[in-house]
Parts: C-alpha cells; structure tokens; sequence
C-alpha cells in the first residue's frame, strides 16, 4: 500500500491479486449473491483507490480493506432488506442457485451419487453457516474464510478481542452441533 501510496500503479494490481480471492469469498458469504458479490468487491478496491491518502500504515492493510468490506456488505444487506421483490440474482429459495446459475453449461464429472452427496453436505454447511447469528456468522467468515487474525477482527468489528474469541467459540460449537445431527441423520439413512 505505501508503494501504491507513492504512485506506483504496479502496486495496486499486486494488492488487487493478493487479496481478491479470499475478499471474494468473504463477501459472498456475507451477501449470498454471487453477481451482487462481484459487484461489492470491485466497489471495495474503487474505494481503496478514492481513500488512498487517508490509508494510515498504525494499522495492517486487511484491517482496512476488510473493514470497508464489511461496511459495504452492510450497507448492500439493508438495502436488500428494503426491496419488495426477489432479485433474478438471488438464489431461489435462499441456498439455491440463481437463475443465471441454473442455465450454465457445466460438465458432469464422478459419478452422480458422490456428486449428489457432497453436493447435499456443501449444502449443508452454507445453510449452517448461514443460520449462525450475525456476529457469530461475521466473526468466523472473517476468520476461516478470509484468513485473518482475532486481533485484526477485533478491529474490524470494533468488538474487543476476548468477544471475538467468544463468537468464534460459539460459531464453532453450533457448526459442530448441526452437522454432527446432519451426520447421524446420513447414517440412519444407510
């Protein structure tokens, strides 16, 4: 960022490099809209550009970034909250695939029953991580998806550290608790 800082327009495209997949999948599963996803990730790297000045190095660059992040994927979730009709984009039925997702061309590949199984499992688990209350659901995207440290979340969140710990505790002992039912169900169905 200091380089960036500097006018060096190479720096931009490495700090775009390193961070968009895992802000990608941060704000994916925060919006739960893959197009709407896309979109708020290249409003957080137009904002980055725009807010490059005020970028102080006291704190680490993701700090920053995923608290842009956050705010936008806030302000998206209000915002969806107040339309009165469903997105083409959304997915059907909150888990499903959206329209444009349900006329992809895709290759079958495996046999259609472990295709079926882990398909039903990743299922499982986007609707798990889905029903975590929002701090908790926050607290661990921001630790297991997007890879950052509890003292960097803290500040994200502005929430002390020890809470933090505490949701991502929490977050944990509820995924466990529904997939362990998921699991015993698979097993009685055999």
């Amino acid at each position: 960022m200091l380089r960036f800082q500097r006018g060096e327009v190479t720096a931009f495209a490495e700090l775009v490099h390193r961070h968009k997949i895992p802000l990608f999948n941060f704000v994916l599963r925060q919006i739960g809209s893959r197009p709407a996803a896309e979109d708020t990730v290249q409003e957080v790297f137009l904002r980055v550009v725009q807010n490059a000045g005020e970028f102080k190095h006291e704190a680490r660059f993701t700090t920053w970034l995923y608290t842009i992040a956050r705010h936008l994927c806030i302000d998206h979730l209000r915002k969806m909250a107040l339309r009165n009709h469903d997105s083409l984009e959304q997915p059907r039925g909150h888990e499903g695939p959206t329209l444009g997702e349900q006329t992809e061309d895709r290759a079958v590949s495996g046999s259609v029953e472990r295709a079926a199984t882990s398909e039903e499992l990743r299922l499982r688990i986007v609707r798990a991580v889905e029903s975590l209350p929002d701090e908790q659901r926050e607290v661990f995207l921001l630790r297991e998806v997007a890879n950052l440290p509890f003292k960097e979340i803290s500040e994200i969140t502005s929430t002390p550290e020890n809470t933090v710990k505490s949701r991502m505790r929490y977050a944990l002992e509820r995924l466990q608790e529904m997939l362990t039912e998921y699991e015993e169900m698979a097993r009685s169905l055999r």
